[in-house]
């Protein structure tokens, strides 16, 4: 397995994660006026187990960070990865 890869499809108002380029999650959201609303995440249950979903987390919020974007984690999952990141906790 290689490492997961994070990209954005705004096309598609999401993030995906990518194993061996197969997309094996998505974090969902819609943009608003300078601000990032994360609604959904989702991770396929064959990649279950293996720090895929933190992996996606990471890079969406970082990709955000790099847009200067403030972020609201409406997902519960997302909010909760916030909480136990707090070097993120600034995008808040």
């Amino acid at each position: 397995m290689t490492d997961p890869v994070v990209v954005d499809r705004p096309d598609h108002s999401r993030f995906e994660v990518l194993v061996d380029d197969e997309v094996a999650g998505r974090a969902f959201y819609r943009l608003r006026d300078g601000l990032i609303v994360f609604t959904h995440t989702e991770v396929d249950d064959r990649f279950g187990g293996r720090g895929i979903g933190g992996a996606l987390a990471r890079g969406a919020l970082d990709a955000a960070r790099a847009r200067g974007l403030r972020v609201r984690p409406d997902c519960p999952f997302v909010k909760g990865w916030i909480e136990k990141h707090p070097e993120y906790q600034d995008l808040l």
